[in-house]
């Protein structure tokens, strides 16, 4: 076949999967080099295929088709990150030539929400792709490309979403790499759906204007970010669920004093807590998006009737301890 190298065997399709993940704590911080926990939600998946196809012509070396939600339109034209994804993963592992690409993505990742939808759709690809061309990729070089898409996508992009959509436990992340969080304790994570999309490129460029206007906003932010981070760290892997619910909120009230809440979200959160969540906060980027709260598996259905009365149109309930089997 041309353009794929006789020391690999090209497979007919490949298909590579990803999924969703939810910062805990470091959001707006990770970019700047500080530590973030996160976790992963193996129940919204991203799921990808390629194939080898004769069509070319106008359309070019690649035909992009992407399904998943009921409520998303079919998208049929591939944006300009997965044709530069595509081209550096053809550069990365040495595939040349003239072959014409199918990609069929099912995505159940909802875009804009901070669960990482565009990195587990990205991941999803390459190894969709790596299996094509049969091509073995390390970890480093998945995340590396993937990380092509997210630059594309967000600016400067941390890194910390590359890396938690193909990790199987809650990690954490700081410039560039990851390790597992040790985890005591037992809790459920629910992550709540505002119907509002945010804008990570967006809040991060309102923060950036905000440290630039005052000395030493940054380093401040900074400096608590990181305190709160290492806190909740120390006590999950000490079994103290009710600290990380404190430090997941007092996180949320660093984001809001930034600008990065919305009228919904703040309802969310504070429903959440009324229903005796041991804490809650906006995840992700802000200015739109999804609440996660800490909950004891009792309150769990309590603080997810609460959320949904609060506006909430979604919710997804991650055991702190389930591993992402598909990983």
């Amino acid at each position: 076949m041309d353009g794929v190298s006789g020391n690999h065997r090209a497979r007919s399709v490949g298909v590579g999967r990803a999924h969703a993940k939810a910062i805990l704590l470091g959001e707006h911080a990770v970019v700047y080099g500080a530590a973030a926990l996160a976790v992963p939600i193996p129940q919204l998946t991203a799921t990808a295929s390629a194939g080898f196809s004769p069509a070319g012509g106008s359309e070019g070396e690649l035909s992009f088709t992407m399904t998943g939600s009921a409520s998303r339109a079919l998208v049929t034209q591939a944006s300009d990150g997965l044709r530069e994804l595509t081209a550096a993963f053809k550069d990365r592992v040495g595939v040349s030539g003239e072959l014409h690409l199918d990609v069929i993505l099912d995505g159940a990742v909802p875009t804009g929400r901070g669960l990482g939808s565009s990195a587990a759709n990205s991941r999803a690809i390459v190894l969709a792709l790596a299996e094509l061309f049969g091509r073995e990729l390390s970890d480093g070089a998945v995340f590396d490309l993937v990380q092509t898409a997210e630059n594309m996508a967000h600016g400067r992009a941390s890194g910390v979403d590359a890396m938690a959509v193909g990790a199987s436990a809650p990690l954490l992340f700081q410039a560039g790499r990851a390790r597992e969080l040790s985890i005591g304790c037992d809790g459920l994570f629910i992550v709540a759906d505002s119907g509002a999309a945010g804008s990570t490129k967006e809040a991060v460029e309102l923060l950036r204007a905000g440290f630039e206007r005052r000395a030493g906003a940054r380093e401040k932010f900074l400096e608590r970010a990181s305190q709160l981070t290492a806190r909740a760290e120390q006590a999950l892997a000490e079994g103290r669920a009710e600290d990380v619910g404190a430090q997941l909120t007092d996180y949320h009230d660093l984001l809001r004093e930034a600008g990065l809440s919305t009228e919904r979200i703040e309802a969310m959160v504070a429903a959440a807590l009324a229903a005796g969540s041991l804490g809650a906060k906006i995840t992700g980027g802000g200015l739109g998006g999804c609440v996660i709260a800490l909950t004891r598996p009792d309150q769990a259905s309590q603080v997810t009737r609460r959320l949904h009365e609060a506006g909430a149109v979604h919710t997804w309930v991650v055991p702190l301890r389930r591993r992402a089997e598909h990983v």
